[in-house]
């Protein structure tokens, strides 16, 4: 098999399973991402323009280029790796990649050889994925409604919220896709109808109490018992970009996150505050043009609990520019929710990192925040509060 855009976070995963099952694989992408280290065995193509296929492939494509190579979408590719094994699949706005890894660790840890398929590195577990041959973890994504195609045994469904504009116009809608999904599963756990468990989990924060009851009660449904399955998480430190410790400088501590949605840097927030952080300066990167246009309003809201923020210009991904919509949106959205607020604008991240360096004092914390690149500023972070 061929896949346009190996080196995204699903594709890259999908390949590096499919390899260790027997399939022969290769593919392309524009850039050499950091997904692509693990995929050694594999012939990838870096190129601005797709190759053409080997002749004969199956061709899968990433939602990323859709319409620029003629394939299969990918949700065929992950159904297919999906229905080869008794699976597990997390779905939701908030919390998938954390929890798909709280589940493949556990499994893990007690000795039950999990495959996992998730959206980030999972540091415990050696990457984004795994080729076991226990069950199988997966990480399920509405974006593109790919999730509608998986057909697990166990189903988890964190949470419903409008992430997604071009997809779905209402928060109704994402609520149907799931409900349809869900009619065709087993076995579900619903998060939103769980407490949080009270365990002294390794990761911060309420939404990661919420992310590992329903990882538990997943785990129940596969067959493993509460207890063990209890031991093992406490142990489990969490995915990468979700509020990873990058460094201390100056006595500042530089978190780094991928929260992208209003919700999620509210639940970053409160949880650095909750582990007793001085002052928290927020770097933030927006991604894509729709989701700043239609929640300006909330990103303000969320960014108006830190305590300093520096926006950052949109990171476009997949979309193209939208005239009138900026980063400058939230700006004005978090100067009217909190006027007197120290705010700045940036048109690159490198800039933003040293514009809240400069602000920073010892016993601060900075965090990063977006799914696009801004992790770039952490190296520049590091070096301007040393």
């Amino acid at each position: 098999m061929w896949l346009a855009g190996i080196g995204g976070a699903g594709m890259s995963a999908y390949a590096r399973l499919a390899h260790a099952w027997g399939a022969e694989v290769a593919g392309w992408d524009r850039v050499a991402t950091p997904y692509l280290e693990g995929l050694d065995e594999i012939a990838v193509e870096i190129a601005m323009e797709p190759p053409s296929p080997p002749a004969g492939w199956e061709v899968y494509v990433s939602t990323a280029f859709a319409g620029l190579v003629e394939g299969r979408p990918r949700a065929d590719l992950l159904a297919e790796l999906v229905s080869l094994r008794r699976s597990i699949v997390v779905a939701g706005a908030h919390g998938k990649t954390t929890t798909t890894g709280m589940i493949a660790f556990c499994l893990d840890r007690l000795g039950l050889d999990p495959a996992f398929l998730a959206g980030g590195d999972i540091p415990q577990l050696g990457g984004n994925a795994r080729a076991g041959e226990g069950w199988l973890v997966v990480e399920g994504d509405e974006s593109d409604r790919s999730v509608a195609a998986l057909r697990p045994e166990v189903a988890v469904l964190l949470n419903v919220d409008l992430d997604h504009h071009t997809t779905f116009a209402s928060v109704a809608e994402v609520e149907a896709l799931f409900d349809e999904w869900l009619a065709h599963v087993p076995h579900v756990v619903r998060g939103v109808e769980l407490e949080p468990v009270s365990l002294e989990l390794a990761v911060p924060g309420e939404h990661n109490r919420r992310n590992a009851a329903a990882a538990l009660a997943a785990l129940e449904l596969a067959g493993v018992e509460r207890p063990a399955a209890e031991r093992a998480i406490i142990e489990f430190r969490g995915a990468g970009r979700r509020l990873e410790r990058k460094g201390v400088a100056g006595g500042v501590v530089v978190l780094d996150d991928y929260a992208h949605h209003p919700a999620e840097i509210a639940a970053g927030i409160a949880a650095v505050r909750a582990e007793g952080a001085g002052r928290v300066l927020v770097l933030f990167q927006p991604h894509l043009y729709s989701r700043t246009l239609h929640l300006a309003r909330e990103f303000g809201r969320a960014l108006a609990d830190a305590d300093a923020v520096c926006v950052t210009e949109i990171y476009p991904a997949r979309e193209e520019p939208v005239a009138g919509v900026g980063g400058k949106l939230i700006v004005d959205a978090l100067s009217e929710r909190r006027p007197g607020m120290t705010i700045g604008f940036a048109s690159d991240v490198e800039a933003g990192a040293r514009l809240l360096a400069a602000h920073a004092r010892a016993g601060d914390t900075v965090l990063t925040v977006g799914a696009g690149d801004v992790d770039r500023a952490v190296a520049v972070l590091l070096e301007a509060l040393a």
